[in-house]
C-alpha cells in the first residue's frame, strides 16, 4: 500500500483493512507509520537477498556474479514498488532517527555485499588489485541509487537501459574487464537493491 499510494496517504486503518487485522494490531507490532515503512522495506530488501543470492550462487566467477547482481539492479523491474519504498524512505530519515538508523543499516549491508565480491574477484585476480573494494561500492551503490529516482520519476533521459550502461561503463572501466553481452533480468533490487551475491547468501 506504501508502494501504491506513499506513506502520506495511508492511514493505520487502511493497512488492517488491507491485511485483514484490527487497527490496534497493527499498531501493536509496528508502532507508527514511519516503523511499518521501515519494516517494509526490510522485508522487500531481504526478498531480494533470498532471491538474488540463489541465483549468484551458480555463478563461478566474482566477476559473473558482479556482472548479474548490477543486472539486477538496473533491470526493467527496478521502478517498482520497491523503489516507491526508498523514496519514502529517504524522505523520512531526514526527520527520524529511527527511520534513519534503519536506511543506514540497509545501505551498509547493501554496500558491503558489492564490496564483499569486489574483493573476491581482486583476490582472484579478476579485478584490478589497486581499487578500494568499498569505496567503489560507495560510489557504484550511490549511482545506482540516484539514477533509479530518475528512473522511478518517468526521466525521458534515463530509462533502466541507460541506467544499466552507465553503472556497466562505470565498473568495468574502473576494475579492468570487458562487461558481457546482457541476459535477461527477473528479481530487482533493491534495491534496490538487498541480497545478493555469494557475500549476500554469506550474511542470510
Amino acid at each position: 500500500m506504501i508502494g501504491e499510494r506513499g506513506l502520506c496517504d495511508i492511514r493505520i486503518s487502511d493497512v488492517a483493512d488491507r491485511a485483514g487485522a484490527s487497527p490496534a494490531l497493527v499498531v501493536y507490532y509496528f508502532g507508527t507509520k514511519e516503523r511499518l515503512l521501515a519494516d517494509a522495506l526490510a522485508f522487500a530488501e531481504d526478498r531480494f537477498y533470498r532471491q538474488t543470492a540463489r541465483e549468484l550462487e551458480s555463478i563461478d566467477s566474482a566477476t559473473g556474479r558482479l556482472v548479474r547482481l548490477i543486472e539486477l539492479s538496473c533491470s526493467e523491474d527496478s521502478a517498482g514498488q520497491d523503489w516507491l519504498l526508498w523514496l519514502d524512505l529517504w524522505a523520512r530519515a531526514v526527520r527520524d532517527s529511527e527511520v534513519a538508523a534503519r536506511r543506514e543499516l540497509l545501505d551498509s549491508k547493501w554496500r558491503e555485499s558489492i564490496a564483499s565480491i569486489v574483493r573476491e574477484g581482486q583476490g582472484s585476480g579478476e579485478f584490478d588489485q589497486e581499487v578500494d573494494a568499498y569505496d567503489l561500492a560507495l560510489r557504484l551503490a550511490s549511482l545506482i541509487d540516484g539514477l533509479a529516482i530518475q528512473v522511478t520519476l518517468g526521466d525521458p533521459e534515463v530509462d533502466a537501459k541507460r541506467m544499466g550502461a552507465i553503472c556497466a561503463d562505470m565498473v568495468s572501466r574502473e576494475l579492468g574487464f570487458t562487461w558481457p553481452a546482457r541476459r535477461s533480468t527477473r528479481p530487482r533490487r533493491r534495491s534496490a537493491a538487498g541480497s545478493r551475491s555469494r557475500a549476500g547468501a554469506d550474511e542470510g
